[in-house]
């Protein structure tokens, strides 16, 4: 690698972002209502949704090659994420910094920011932006490596990393097909628009979330016989749409339930809840498997993708399963705390009826 080449990579996620940005504000996009935050107001936030279209957009330039080779994104990924890391510094000075300092320590301040929104002209939010910025470079990321071993490998290539890829691509395209249904979740509505948030979508998620290709993409085709590919492939990706459908269905659930209490979701899941009158909580249907059904969905999401690869006493194939379980483990445990605030002897309530906290009948 030339040092023009390292230099360029440093700057390349700067350059995603300036693009993506000019594509989010150029492009049409439909205008929604956000959910009003019941701390604040009750005026819900107004929001330019084209997460979608842009992503379109972004496909096509890597397809056709326009700014750089196919796997290039691959090949600079270490000083691309060095670069990452540095354009989240800077992110964080400018959107804490020009908001007005509270009584927290100036540390916490840093990492959870000192405001809920971050709003533009045009209603361009910046946390929906930063989560396009960061699906989009998760994709191409991918991709990227995808095009890094077809080129190593040719005939010889492993179809797994292949069906990996696709996967990831199609778990961005399902965010963007689905965006409006983000505007109801947690990280919308309650988290900070600090340090943590804006690594999280610059480094983390775009950068690191690809962990499986790095120790992978450089591997043959691994040693399955070939009666059993079907078997091999086939499981992963049924593993896969399985955690699919159901994160996909316990988000659109929760999404409905929250515009339309009285709708039955699908037309036959009525909703049961539990309420002290102020406050509700939903209790059936994927919210009636347990407390974050969403979660145990994004974890098999991750078995299907490790599955896909094939190398299955390789570590590498694990890595991204591993975390995402630990973490969302730790985080419902952290859900659970702040729920028991929130919501006080409601919460107890809700506990009794809904048992598990992830793996129904399990845990």
């Amino acid at each position: 690698m030339t040092n023009l080449e390292a230099v360029a990579g440093l700057f390349a996620p700067t350059a995603v972002f300036a693009i993506l940005l000019v594509l989010h504000g150029v492009l049409p996009a439909r205008r929604a209502l956000g959910y009003a935050h019941p701390n604040t107001t009750q005026t819900p936030v107004r929001y330019r949704l084209n997460g979608l279209l842009v992503f379109a957009a972004a496909l096509a330039i890597w397809a056709i090659a326009l700014l750089a080779p196919l796997d290039w994104l691959w090949r600079v990924k270490w000083h691309a994420i060095a670069g990452a890391t540095a354009l989240s510094v800077v992110l964080t000075a400018w959107m804490v910094l020009r908001a007005a300092a509270d009584d927290r320590p100036g540390w916490v301040q840093w990492i959870e920011g000192r405001s809920r929104n971050v709003m533009f002209r045009n209603h361009v939010d910046a946390k929906m932006f930063l989560y396009v910025f960061g699906g989009i470079l998760l994709a191409l990321n991918v991709l990227a490596g995808a095009a890094y071993h077809v080129g190593q490998f040719g005939d010889a290539l492993n179809v797994g990393i292949l069906l990996h890829a696709g996967m990831w691509v199609w778990f961005v395209a399902d965010y963007f097909l689905f965006e409006r249904v983000q505007l109801y979740t947690f990280d919308i509505i309650e988290e900070g628009v600090g340090f943590k948030l804006i690594v999280g979508c610059i480094v983390v998620y775009p950068c690191l979330y690809p962990v499986v290709l790095w120790g992978t993409a450089g591997l043959p085709a691994p040693d399955v016989d070939p009666q059993l590919t079907v078997l091999w492939l086939g499981g992963a990706a049924v593993v896969f749409l399985s955690g699919w459908v159901i994160t996909r269905g316990a988000n659109l659930q929760k999404y409905v339930f929250k515009r339309w209490p009285e709708r039955a979701f699908l037309g036959f899941m009525k909703p049961a809840t539990v309420s002290d009158g102020r406050k509700t909580l939903l209790v059936s249907g994927f919210w009636g498997m347990s407390r974050h059904s969403n979660y145990l969905g994004e974890i098999l999401e991750a078995l299907g993708m490790a599955l896909a690869i094939g190398h299955f006493a390789n570590a590498w194939t694990w890595v991204y399963f591993v975390y995402l379980t630990g973490f969302f483990i730790v985080r419902e445990r952290i859900d659970d705390r702040r729920c028991a605030v929130k919501y006080g002897e409601l919460w107890s309530e809700y506990r009794a009826k809904v048992r598990y906290r992830l793996v129904p009948g399990v845990y």
